[in-house]
Formats: structure tokens, C-alpha cells, sequence
């Protein structure tokens, strides 16, 4: 789950990182009457996207004039990043921050090493940049230093970025304090990331987190309820806010075969058997493993809310999970929605046989596939056939 920064910056208070002075404002008036006593100031744009400053969504303000121009220019802007693709995202809240003086700025995160399981520390002289595009074109320029999760940050760890920054003895164990506090923000939030782009040093030589982001993990937001109440559902697909209400793990793509699987391991071998097949995956959903008929059927109307979607494959491996349940579930969605989608199921594993038996008996047309392979191939066969009729007009 990402926040936003004026959220993140928030979260830094508690932690005592650095952060500049902040406001946030929901309209124009507000910001007008928010930097009364707080001009000069920067606005920043309040998206979940990262290369802001680029796309126009930070921008300097002198004075109350200037705040006034600037707010009535980003509210309702459609900003658009390298992450936000080309449909961007629509701006609703301003971040008014003090300005700093910056001699020297740099990058600073901390997240999780999937290889080794362990924290890692990642920093880089090119602050301000994005990562991923100093990662692609100067990787020399990027230092990873790994992290114990069981015996946790050391100062020598800390020391050896504040060397490649080249910082002052003073500035290293400022560092080392706010190296502490992304630390403890990881291990206390469940987060998946902590981001500083730019951690800056000002005209004083103090360190300062002129920027803030944090990312956590959505299978340990219910044990942090104070976190998943700064959940911003308008910054999100709305399919995938519906599906988190049900336990589904939905990521929308921009295929036309909708997926309907249970296992995330699965779901990935399914969508890449339809690849091979010629046709593209609409999305990743997993069902689990112990879903109800229920929880299927508020699947089955993700899928279908997708106007793209030209056929559904259900691919189903039982084991917690019954094939019947699964069954069951389709039936009563296909038969409340008035399913015209060609469908395609694969059952196989507990109460396989059952399963079969109640989809064949319930007169719906449903095209029955008796392994992974055939059931992506059906369904980009029918998606195509699908294609072509909805072109003439017919559906």
C-alpha cells in the first residue's frame, strides 16, 4: 500500500527524522489561507507517482499571489509521470512545505533484499534523480550495503555511505540517526519501503528529508489499523480497492482474457500459458486458497467490469480449496450477471469430479478444459472469436 508524502512526512515527525515545515491543503482557498504566515514556500502535488518536479507538480511560490496561480493550476491537473503512464492521475491535495537552501543532495532507502530475506540499504549521490533510471545508466553510482533483520543496523554500515557521500564526522552521525529511524519504520509499520529522494544537506550543513516515501505491506495491514486508515482509495484502481474488500488479490493489466486462479503461483504460470498461446492476461487475481462461493462471485464481477475483457478462464487447482465451492460460485455469478463472456474452466483436485458434474448439469455454456494448456489456448481462441463478433455488432 503507498501513501502519500505529506503522509510519509508525517510518519518521519513520529520518528524524528528531519523533515521540513508542512501543510496540506484540500482547495485552492485553503492553500491560500495556509500560506499566509508560510511564504516562501514549495507546493508539491499529491500523487501516488514519483517524478513529480518533471511532469509540473512542484513548483515554487514567492508569495501569496504566486500560491493562489500555482493552486488553481495543479487542483484538478491530470499530472503525468513515467509511472502514472498516459492516463496520469488527477491532483486533489497540495503539500506546502518550507524551502530549503540545498548544497548537496542525495538518495536514501531502505527496503527488502528478496534474495537474502535480509534489510537492505540502498544510497546514491544522484539524489533528486529517479532510481531506476541511475540504476539503468550509471549502476556504479548506486550503493547497496545489507542489513541483519535479526541483529538490525549497525553505525559502521551507516559509515560506510557516509563516506561514499562524503560527509563530515558530525553529518555521519546524523546520518546514522536517521538510518535508526527508517529502520525501526520498517520493522514497527511492516513497511516494504522507506525512500529519501532527495536526503539533502542545506546552506547550515544540516541533513534534511526533502522528501518522503513509504510503502508497506498489504498482508500485515491488519495488524496496523492506524495505517490503513491513510488509505487513499481515489488514488487506486477501483477494482483493486473493491478486491482488497473481499481478500482478492487483483492487479488490473491490459489484456482482454480475464483470469480467475487460486494460488499466486499459479496465477503467474497461467497468465504466462496464455502468452505462449498469443494472447494477453486482462489480470492477476487469486482467489486464495479457501475462498468462498461468494468470494468468487465478487471476483467474477471484477472480471466482467472490465470492458476490455473478451473471454474468462478459471483455472482452479484444489487442494484447501474445493472444486465444488469453486463450481458452485461460477454458476451463481455467471447467472446473476447474465454472463454473455465465452468461459472456460479447469478444475482439477479435491472434489474435482463434483465440480465437472455441476458445471455440465447447469445448462450453462461453459467450455470445460482438462489441463492449464488447453484452457489458455481456449481462451485465446475465444477471445479472438469474441473479438470479431463484438466488432460486427452482435453483442
Amino acid at each position: 500500500m503507498k501513501i502519500h508524502e505529506y503522509q510519509a512526512a508525517g510518519l518521519f515527525r513520529e520518528y524524528g527524522l528531519p523533515v521540513p515545515e508542512g501543510k496540506t491543503a484540500f482547495s485552492v482557498r485553503e492553500a491560500v489561507e495556509l500560506a499566509r504566515d508560510f511564504t516562501p514556500c514549495v507546493i508539491k502535488a499529491q500523487v501516488h507517482s514519483g517524478g513529480r518536479g518533471k511532469a509540473g507538480g512542484v513548483k515554487f511560490a514567492a508569495d501569496l499571489p504566486s500560491v493562489k496561480e500555482i493552486a488553481e493550476g495543479m487542483f484538478g491537473m491530470r499530472l503525468v509521470t513515467k509511472q502514472t503512464g498516459s492516463a496520469g492521475k488527477i491532483v486533489r491535495k497540495l503539500y506546502l512545505t518550507e524551502p530549503a537552501v540545498i548544497q548537496r543532495e542525495y538518495y536514501l532507502a531502505v527496503t527488502v533484499d528478496n534474495e537474502t530475506g535480509n534489510y537492505v540499504i540502498i544510497a546514491s549521490n544522484d539524489g533528486g534523480m529517479e532510481i531506476e533510471e541511475t540504476a539503468k545508466v550509471h549502476p556504479e553510482r548506486i550503493l547497496r550495503v545489507p542489513v541483519s533483520m535479526t541483529e538490525g543496523f549497525k553505525n559502521y554500515e551507516g559509515a560506510l555511505i557516509a563516506e561514499d557521500f562524503g560527509l563530515s564526522s558530525l553529518q555521519e552521525k546524523e546520518l546514522c540517526r536517521i538510518l535508526r529511524g527508517m529502520m525501526r519504520i520498517m520493522e514497527e509499520k511492516d513497511a516494504s519501503l522507506v525512500e529519501i529522494n532527495p536526503l539533502v544537506i542545506t546552506a547550515e550543513g544540516k541533513l534534511v528529508c526533502l522528501d518522503a516515501k513509504v510503502n508497506f505491506d498489504d498482508n500485515a495491514l491488519y495488524r496496523h489499523p492506524e495505517i490503513a486508515a491513510l488509505r487513499d482509495p481515489e488514488e487506486e484502481d477501483p477494482r483493486e480497492v473493491e478486491a482488497s474488500s473481499y481478500g482478492l488479490n487483483y492487479i488490473h493489466l491490459d489484456g482482454n482474457i480475464g483470469c480467475l486462479v487460486n494460488g499466486a503461483g499459479l496465477a503467474m504460470a497461467t497468465m504466462d500459458e496464455i502468452h505462449a498461446f498469443g494472447g494477453e492476461p486482462a489480470n492477476f487475481l487469486d482467489v486464495g486458497g479457501s475462498a468462498t462461493a461468494e468470494k468468487v462471485k465478487a471476483a467474477f464481477r471484477l472480471l466482467i467490469s472490465d470492458e476490455n475483457v473478451e473471454a474468462i478462464f478459471v483455472n482452479i487447482f484444489g487442494g484447501i480449496m474445493h472444486c465444488d465451492t469453486i463450481a458452485e460460485g461460477v454458476i451463481e455469478a455467471a447467472k446473476e450477471t447474465g454472463l454473455r463472456l465465452p468461459l472456460i474452466v479447469r478444475l482439477e483436485g479435491t472434489n474435482a469430479e463434483l465440480g465437472r458434474k455441476l458445471l455440465k448439469e447447469s445448462g450453462l455454456a461453459i467450455l470445460p478444459a482438462s489441463d492449464m494448456a488447453e484452457g489458455a489456448r481456449k481462451a485465446v481462441e475465444e477471445a479472438k472469436r469474441y473479438a470479431m463478433i463484438r466488432k460486427g455488432g452482435a453483442v
